[in-house]
């Protein structure tokens, strides 16, 4: 059988591409740069009136990707791993990072090894095929000083090389004490960052957590780059009752969200944009968090 010269081009080109890159590299070539997510912290109570409903409303929305504020018991919203795999899977949405709090009662220092319960923390995050498995808090145990700070971040990386085993990175989401709180001459924040190895441990900024201590977002993006794998993406306003500022619609704040995810694109490292609203001055969260990935849109996300 003979072919055209230009057929035996177009064979020739892709067989060499074949040749020439790895799997790897081909599937890092159509990979997407970065994702749009929403943290279901955002419609927490939806989720535990409706879960199923939630997320089929959000799906309508235009998400495709959610993140996890749920896991109790070895469940997802009342669901194990595999269920809610399926669940998710039949919305057509993805869970690529989750919210669970590794605290004191999951290392054994003496044994220097995790509890089963960490251990199943992960396993399960494996299931639902998570790429990050992200602790939300530190607890104040664990922040006395600037040394007991040194030991714990052993246990942040030993944890990321539990996760590395299942294909997956811990990581780690600031509130706003990692900014006001010195040990010695160091914040909390500059601490974690100091002593986590990169390779293993995952920064999610939370933009708009830190708004309130006069933390400049915009500067710590530029001044760590590629340490933000993950980021909250949340816009602040002044609660006239409480004085203290509060979670709102993006783009209908005071935070400089624009620059800091344009930023976070540049340099930051940033491929999970994850939007979370906890705060909606009167208006329904679904319809907050739909205004917030219009938004997005408008943004160029």
């Amino acid at each position: 059988m003979s072919i055209t010269r230009k057929q035996f081009l177009r064979t020739g080109t892709f067989a060499a591409a074949g040749t020439i890159l790895s799997p790897q590299l081909l599937r890092a070539m159509y990979a997407p740069k970065h994702i749009i997510g929403i943290q279901l912290y955002s419609v927490r109570e939806d989720m535990k009136k409706d879960p199923l409903g939630t997320l089929k409303a959000l799906r309508a929305m235009g998400y495709t990707y959610v993140e996890h504020a749920n896991y109790v018991n070895r469940k997802f919203y009342g669901y194990s791993a595999t269920e809610f795999k399926k669940v998710l899977d039949d919305i057509g949405l993805k869970m690529p990072s989750g919210h669970t709090v590794m605290g004191p009662q999951h290392w054994d220092a003496v044994k220097k090894d995790f509890s089963d319960s960490w251990k199943q923390t992960v396993e399960d995050a494996a299931i639902c095929k998570q790429e990050f498995v992200i602790s939300p808090w530190l607890d104040e145990s664990l922040r006395k000083t600037a040394d007991d700070m040194k030991r714990y971040m052993d246990v942040f990386n030993a944890s990321g090389k539990l996760c590395k085993a299942a294909g997956m990175r811990f990581g780690y989401h600031n509130h706003n004490f990692e900014f006001t709180q010195k040990l010695g001459d160091e914040t909390v924040y500059d601490i974690i960052l100091k002593n986590t190895d990169p390779n293993l441990v995952v920064q999610q900024l939370d933009i708009g957590n830190l708004y309130e201590t006069g933390a400049d977002a915009l500067a710590i993006v530029k001044n760590n780059p590629g340490r933000f794998v993950s980021m909250h993406v949340k816009d602040e306003i002044k609660n006239p009752t409480t004085n203290h500022y509060e979670s709102t619609v993006l783009g209908k704040g005071v935070q400089i969200v624009k620059e800091i995810i344009d930023q976070a694109k540049k340099t930051g490292g940033t491929i999970h944009f994850i939007i979370e609203q906890e705060a909606y001055q009167g208006v329904p969260p679904l319809d907050c968090v739909k205004a917030d990935l219009e938004q997005m849109g408008k943004w160029g996300f």
